[in-house]
């Protein structure tokens, strides 16, 4: 838990270095508050934990990474090759891994360069004059030097991110991509209920904190959902030349959100990154159609969730192979015939129960709509993103990490009562 709290200040500390060519004045009006971001960077910038604001080395958080590992998922089951790794075990996940890292490098670059445009036709007012955040990007004449110097520090901040978030992983409690992300999230938290407060005044920031406190305990609620499939074993022993038999019975849990808040990360990175792709062919139609201020931005959300979360669920499903293990082990589901007739009577329950889990996501990811008509607008849609996606992901990692706590706590007794 140390250790993790320390990477913890680590990130947040690497998240205040700005890149250069940064105009200090500028910083200074958005860090006073006296300035905002537009509605895309603004949104980007709650997730990348204040990095975007502070034009950080940061800034692209690890969104890069998460696009890759998007894109392999998709590639294994096409590619035999991939698919010959993915069933290799721990060496071939390795080997995967290895290739996504390898991605991640190209997604840096062309998303580093989409939003260092973005941030140079971003003006803010500093004394009356409207300045740009960053200058000097370029591909050509004398500006190619400086912008490949910022792309590549941008590419070297996402990477040590997620080496921070794979050292918290090997050595510290939780899945250490969701902690950065969960930190980064949190450290935007106080800050946007005090900014609810000075412009909705007191009534629309504790309406704020009654939204929170109501999607977090139906995200509880739903997240710890299962259905349990009954379980019978029946085994033969034979001793001293007689058979005997053992059953007993025990369940599966299988849960109604199986995927976690992985999807709304997947969702969030493909809906970032055409954003990123338009602004650095200057398509500015594509950034207003996507923009979180437009329907096509909610309804785009909506199904891309629902999507993900099947996909993610049966990915991870079939992986597990629970019915091969069953009939290895001598387990059968009571009235279910062992080997395939119980891999699809298990599919078919993983597949209802996974319509409910998510239309229920994708209904958090879009409540930022009746927050926002709730509170008659009188509060930004960038800033409702912390009650909806930004609080799946804060109180699913939170949950995680609790049962990794408990995993920790239950191993130390037993080590205890066996010394």
């Amino acid at each position: 838990m140390l250790f993790t709290l320390a990477m913890l200040v680590v990130f947040r500390f690497v998240a205040h270095v700005p890149i250069p060519a940064v105009d200090s004045g500028a910083l200074g009006a958005l860090a006073s508050g006296e300035e905002q971001l537009p509605a895309l960077l603004g949104m980007l910038d709650i997730f990348s934990g204040g990095a975007l604001r502070n034009v950080s080395i940061a800034m692209l958080g690890v969104y890069p990474y998460i696009t890759a590992s998007i894109i392999m998922q998709l590639l294994v089951p096409v590619i035999p090759r991939l698919q010959a790794l993915s069933r290799e075990g721990e060496e071939g996940r390795r080997k995967i891994n290895q290739y996504t890292h390898w991605l991640m490098v190209p997604m840096c670059l062309l998303q580093g360069y989409g939003q260092l445009v973005v941030l140079q036709r971003t003006t803010i007012n500093v004394n009356g004059v409207e300045t740009p955040l960053v200058s000097g990007i370029g591909l050509s004449g004398d500006l190619w030097l400086s912008t490949l110097a910022m792309l590549f520090t941008l590419t070297a901040g996402t990477v040590f991110l997620v080496w921070l978030g794979e050292r918290i992983t090997e050595r510290g409690i939780g899945n250490g991509i969701s902690i950065i992300i969960f930190g980064g999230i949190v450290s935007a938290l106080p800050v946007n209920l005090w900014r609810s407060h000075e412009t909705a005044g007191p009534l629309g920031l504790f309406t704020l904190i009654g939204l929170l406190l109501a999607i977090a305990f139906f995200i509880v609620f739903v997240n710890e959902a299962v259905r349990r499939i009954p379980v019978q074993y029946s085994r033969s022993l034979f001793r001293g030349g007689r058979m005997y038999r053992q059953s007993g019975g025990t369940h599966i849990p299988l849960r109604v959100n199986s995927a976690g808040m992985i999807p709304l990360i997947f969702a969030y990175a493909i809906l970032m990154f055409p954003a990123a792709v338009a602004s650095y062919f200057g398509a500015t139609f594509v950034q207003d159609l996507l923009g979180v201020d437009g329907y096509i931005y909610w309804a785009l959300l909506f199904f891309l969730v629902v999507g993900f979360t099947f996909f993610y669920t049966m990915v991870i499903f079939q992986q597990q192979n629970l019915a091969e293990t069953l009939q290895r082990q001598g387990g059968f589901v009571p009235g279910i015939r062992p080997g395939r007739p119980t891999a699809e009577y298990l599919n078919r329950v993983i597949t209802r129960i996974t319509w409910g889990g998510s239309f229920f996501l994708a209904a958090v990811a879009v409540s930022p709509l009746l927050a926002r008509g709730l509170l008659g607008g009188t509060v930004g849609t960038t800033l409702m993103l912390i009650s909806a996606a930004g609080l799946l992901i804060v109180v699913g990692v939170v949950l995680d990490t609790m049962r990794q706590i408990e995993a920790q706590l239950l191993m130390r007794q037993y080590e205890g009562f066996i010394k």
